[in-house]
């Protein structure tokens, strides 16, 4: 008998749950119209002093068991909603999103593709300080039949008295290296003047996490025919990270690969915090590529491979390191840079991990 009148009230509820239901969105229509009309008048889609009428209108009715507190909260998240409502969803219409386009991006460098399920690898020196550095990583990099090289030639450093690269000098022997070796070229441009330059010299043009939300740079590169290697900013949101992609879509340029490079947490133990949730969410909401940084992001030689292991099982479609000759007198960044030796051997374990991976996803070598 008991369990028939708690069956009863248990159906009663629903009932009441359904007719909720049915008012939130006949609210919902309404709340729409409204949006409609201010927007024609010009009107601010928040009124404060409208809300606190409703508000109090609902308090001058509330008599049941419900604390007054707990009724103003769900009001209150109710009228946030519809809000919601009235504000165009500009995540609908991003170019960058998945709502504007379903099928991936293919960024397609000199005949190699990112963005088809293949995984590559993105592998140099951290700064370019002279051909026969440059030389010596294009010559192992070959021997791993990979054929995209990165290297900064323009090094926007924490301190001014840190070295910042050779400049257009350094450009110049990338280009000269890739050519001997048919490597494709990434590097990166930090202000709009250097990027016409650079288009003779480089075939991806990156922009760097401090450059992120350098607006004038994005638009710059939105409007060459480049493809761009957009990195996430130190304290850069996802959301962010996604908009400084838009600035470059909306120019034109669809050819963009983002990479996540690790963010600035409060831990000391690397250098960089990697986001590596950051891979499957971007993928979610963006039909970009996105490849994984894993020197900026840890900061630690011994740490680059798991975290290209990581990286790898999680989705990315390419990883990236740096690599120098002797990386004791590199002139930046000489903790987190690879030897040779210790590059051929992360190389031979990515491939054992991307052969296990095969049923998965399609490993392939860039």
């Amino acid at each position: 008998m008991k369990t028939n009148e708690l069956t009863q009230l248990r159906n009663k509820i629903d009932e009441i749950n359904l007719e909720i239901l049915k008012l939130l969105n006949e609210r919902a229509e309404v709340a729409i119209e409204i949006g409609k009309q201010k927007k024609k008048q010009g009107l601010s889609r928040f009124d404060p002093v409208r809300e606190r009428q409703a508000l109090d209108l609902i308090m001058q009715h509330h008599q049941g068991p419900f604390e007054t507190s707990t009724i103003q909260h769900i009001f209150k998240e109710i009228f946030k909603a519809s809000l919601e409502l009235q504000e165009d969803d500009h995540r609908k219409v991003l170019l960058v999103s998945r709502k504007a386009q379903s099928n991936n991006t293919i960024v397609d460098i000199n005949g190699e593709t990112f963005g088809d399920g293949k995984q590559r690898f993105i592998m140099g020196p951290c700064a370019v300080e002279s051909y026969d550095q440059v030389k010596s990583v294009a010559i192992a990099m070959k021997k791993q039949g990979l054929t995209m090289m990165r290297g900064g030639a323009f090094k926007p450093r924490t301190s001014p008295y840190d070295f910042q690269g050779l400049g257009v000098e350094g450009l110049r022997i990338l280009r000269e290296v890739g050519n001997e070796f048919g490597l494709s070229i990434i590097s990166e441009i930090v202000t709009p003047n250097d990027v016409e330059a650079a288009l003779d010299y480089v075939d991806v043009i990156q922009v760097g996490a401090r450059n992120m939300q350098n607006f004038e740079l994005l638009k710059t590169v939105g409007r060459v025919n480049k493809p761009i290697l957009l990195k996430r900013g130190l304290s850069a949101t996802i959301e962010e990270f996604i908009h400084a992609a838009e600035y470059i879509m909306s120019q034109g340029n669809d050819q963009i690969i983002l990479c996540e490079r690790g963010i600035r947490t409060y831990e000391k133990a690397t250098r960089n915090t990697l986001d590596i949730s950051a891979v499957p969410i971007l993928k979610n909401e963006t039909h970009l590529p996105v490849i994984v940084d894993v020197t900026h992001s840890t900061g630690r030689r011994d740490l680059l491979l798991p975290t290209a292991k990581a990286a790898m099982a999680i989705g990315a479609d390419a990883i990236m390191a740096e690599v120098h000759p002797d990386p004791a007198v590199a002139l930046s960044d000489s903790a987190q840079q690879m030897n040779i030796p210790q590059f051929n051997e992360f190389m031979a374990e990515l491939k054992e991990l991307g052969e296990k991976l095969a049923g998965k996803t399609e490993i392939g070598i860039f």
